[in-house]
Formats: C-alpha cells, sequence, structure tokens
C-alpha cells in the first residue's frame, strides 16, 4: 500500500500544482522580458526565467498540462482500442484470434515511438497528431492483456453459468469477463501513462509536438539545452519534472501491481 500511496501523492501534487499554481501566483507563461533573459531563480520567480524572459514556473505548469492531457487521451484512446480488439480475439478464437494476433504481432514488430515520429512528421506538428500517433501504436499491449484473461476465463464456471441462463456473448464480455480484467489493465495504465508521457516530451523535444510559444516540457528541454551551461536552470527544470513524473507513475503502477496480485 505504501508505494500507492507514495505515487499517487506525488501524482496529486504535480497534478494540483499544474492547475493552480499559476493562478495562484498571477504568472503568464506568455509574457517575454528580453531584458531578464535567463535569469536565475530569484524570490520574485522561483524558477527563473527562459532564453525569452519567460517565467519557467508558469511555463512548466502550464506544459505540465499539456503532457497530462496528451497521456491521458492517448492512453484512453488505445485503451479503449486495445480491450476491444483483445476481447474479440480471447472470446472468439479460431481465425478471427488468429488474424488479430498476428496485427498484434506486426505492430510489436516495430519500434512504437520511431512508428511515432514518422506518423507524426507525415500528418504535421500538432498536439492532436501526437495523440493519434501514440494511441495506434500504444494499443497493443491492452489488447494482448485483455487476450490473454479473455480466453483464459471464458470457460469457467460464472461464464458457463451465464451462458445456461441464456445471457448473450456480448453481454457476458461486458458484465463478467471485462470487469475481472480492470485489475491487470489498471496496472498497465499506470505504465502506459508514464510511456506515453515520455514519448510526448521526445516527439515535442524533435518539434513535433506542442508549437510554439505553446509550452511543453520536451520543447523547454529543447531551448534549455542549448544554454545549459550558461543557464542550467532552463534544462534541470524540465528535466526534474519529467523524471518526477515518470517515477511517481513507476511506483504507482508497482505498487498497484503488488496490491492488485497482479503477475508480471
Amino acid at each position: 500500500m505504501g508505494p500507492v500511496w507514495a505515487g499517487g501523492t506525488v501524482l496529486g501534487a504535480l497534478g494540483l500544482a499544474v492547475l493552480i499554481v499559476p493562478w495562484l501566483a498571477g504568472l503568464d507563461p506568455y509574457a517575454l522580458d528580453l531584458g531578464a533573459r535567463l535569469e536565475p531563480p530569484s524570490a520574485a520567480h522561483l524558477l527563473g526565467r527562459d532564453a525569452l524572459g519567460r517565467d519557467l514556473l508558469a511555463r512548466l505548469c502550464v506544459g505540465g498540462r499539456i503532457s497530462l492531457a496528451v497521456a491521458t487521451c492517448a492512453v484512453s484512446l488505445a485503451l479503449a482500442l486495445g480491450v476491444l480488439l483483445g476481447a474479440i480475439a480471447g472470446w472468439r478464437g479460431g481465425w478471427t484470434d488468429g488474424i488479430l494476433s498476428r496485427v498484434i504481432d506486426v505492430f510489436l514488430a516495430f519500434p512504437g515511438l520511431l512508428l511515432a515520429i514518422a506518423l507524426t512528421a507525415v500528418l504535421g506538428p500538432s498536439l492532436r497528431h501526437v495523440v493519434v500517433a501514440l494511441a495506434a501504436f500504444g494499443w497493443t499491449g491492452y489488447a494482448r492483456l485483455t487476450r490473454a484473461h479473455v480466453a483464459s476465463v471464458k470457460h469457467r464456471d460464472f461464464v458457463e453459468a451465464a451462458r445456461a441462463l441464456g445471457v448473450g456473448g456480448t453481454a457476458i464480455v461486458r458484465r463478467h469477463v471485462l470487469p475481472s480484467a480492470v485489475p491487470v489493465l489498471l496496472v498497465q495504465v499506470a505504465f502506459g501513462l508514464s510511456a506515453v508521457i515520455v514519448a510526448e516530451a521526445s516527439l515535442s523535444f524533435l518539434g513535433l509536438g506542442a508549437a510554439p510559444p505553446t509550452p511543453s516540457w520536451g520543447g523547454m528541454l529543447d531551448e534549455g539545452r542549448l544554454f545549459m551551461l550558461v543557464a542550467p536552470h532552463t534544462i534541470v527544470v524540465p528535466a526534474t519534472a519529467l523524471a518526477v513524473t515518470v517515477l511517481a507513475l513507476q511506483v504507482l503502477g508497482d505498487g498497484l501491481r503488488d496490491l492488485l496480485d497482479v503477475d508480471d
């Protein structure tokens, strides 16, 4: 229970901070002040300023909103698609399972991030395209887990009892089979969120995510690397936020796996 509380507390604090800190402090993430460019942390600007004199705390918080929103949308789409296809494959079996399993294997044969970069480059840089790209190559893990779970429970007594009562296959899967898969999917979602946040930061770092001047953690890393020697805070701030968020999600995932007694 400890890791769950630790990871959940850190994530809750981060979520609360990115939502209310700029509002409470009256900070504008887009306000320029070239006379104060690369200013180090101070009482007025707790995390300093970037190369254009913009407040790093405000930009970090807005970038955090974007990262969390992109991760939530991408994982939700991937989860929905993966659960749907995995349930169909596991329940029907036979040639349907064979075809869908081969499709999953094909997607898994290629590095997901590289394919996401290629797809985003083709579609054009935008957050919407980032969500589509990450969801398009992130559904396979959920599909494999769902397929394996459905295939393992579809002949158990509670399923056979539902069949004997005349319940249809779709209703059995929706009401009885999929709810029992929630623990394993919940763990996968925690790990999936951390992977998507890193992927979104990578795409933004390469200029394929949020378009300037919209802040994003990956974009802030890209901007900060040019000044890492003269103004290290410009790269340390977004790197720390990214590392803490991903670590918290990993700890939460490990904690949920132990708490829910989910096998690896």
